[in-house]
């Protein structure tokens, strides 16, 4: 069966996109799969998470033409591989951005690449910028985090707009795997009317699990370890392993 590939997208920041990438990949990984990792953030968040850094060779190499076998790196959990990020991936979004056919850079890269792996994610920047347009122009499927509050609700119909648009123009396979709801505080209304209004416009499109708001999940990445390595019992680390069992129900 081919690798199936997600892009972790949401054009807003800190709604815990690349601790949904982190912890949804180590969590497969755990489970048995075969998982990629590839940190398209030139913040490198995703890397610097699993406690490792890109001194040498990074996901820019991957767009500049260096096959993925020679980038991909094992990570501290078993099954699951990393293709880095450090900052110099800024200037190759402004490079794709200019050339020729550059929204299908990412694309062309990991064909006939992923036959090692079950699952491959890909950790987008906040933003609808040339790195992102790539990773939803070589996905499967689009993972959706959204933060329990009304701003991300309304930059939320703008996202699946632009996946749409991606969808007719670039990659018609292009659909969407879920949208997750994050750092929700069960102890306020407000969370609790975000949830409401999410699953009554999205319907089963809305994980039926949420991420809790969790000091345990903020910790693990000073750690360099995914929050089932830091602290399994915790409620983020539980809330993950769910959600990542529900994405193989829904693949």
């Amino acid at each position: 069966m081919p690798a199936r590939v997600y892009a972790v997208a949401n054009q807003k920041g800190g709604v815990g996109k690349t601790t949904t990438a982190v912890n949804v990949s180590a969590c497969l990984a755990e489970a048995g799969e075969r998982v990629l990792l590839i940190d398209l953030d030139p913040q490198a968040n995703a890397t610097s998470g699993l406690g490792m850094r890109a001194n040498g060779a990074s996901t820019h190499d991957l767009l500049d033409g260096v096959p993925l076998p020679a980038l991909a790196r094992p990570s501290g959990v078993p099954n699951l591989d990393v293709v880095m990020a450090k900052n110099d991936l800024a200037a190759a979004a402004v490079e794709l951005s200019t050339r020729p056919g550059g929204e299908r850079y990412l694309a062309d890269a990991l064909a006939g690449t992923l036959e090692p792996y079950s699952y491959v994610l890909l950790d987008c920047p906040p933003s609808f910028g040339p790195l992102t347009v790539n990773a939803l122009a070589a996905a499967s499927r689009a993972l959706v985090p959204v933060q329990a509050e009304y701003y991300a609700l309304e930059g939320l119909s703008q996202l699946l707009g632009t996946i749409n648009l991606v969808q007719a123009r670039l990659n018609p396979d292009l659909a969407v795997a879920g949208i997750l709801l994050t750092m929700a505080d069960g102890r306020t209304r407000l969370a609790a009317e975000v949830e409401s209004e999410l699953r009554s416009h999205f319907g089963s499109l809305v994980f039926t699990t949420t991420i809790p708001r969790s000091i345990r999940l903020a910790e693990a990445p000073s750690h360099g370890v995914p929050a089932i390595a830091y602290d399994r019992r915790s409620a983020g680390a539980e809330a993950y392993w769910k959600v990542a069992m529900e994405l193989v129900e829904r693949s």
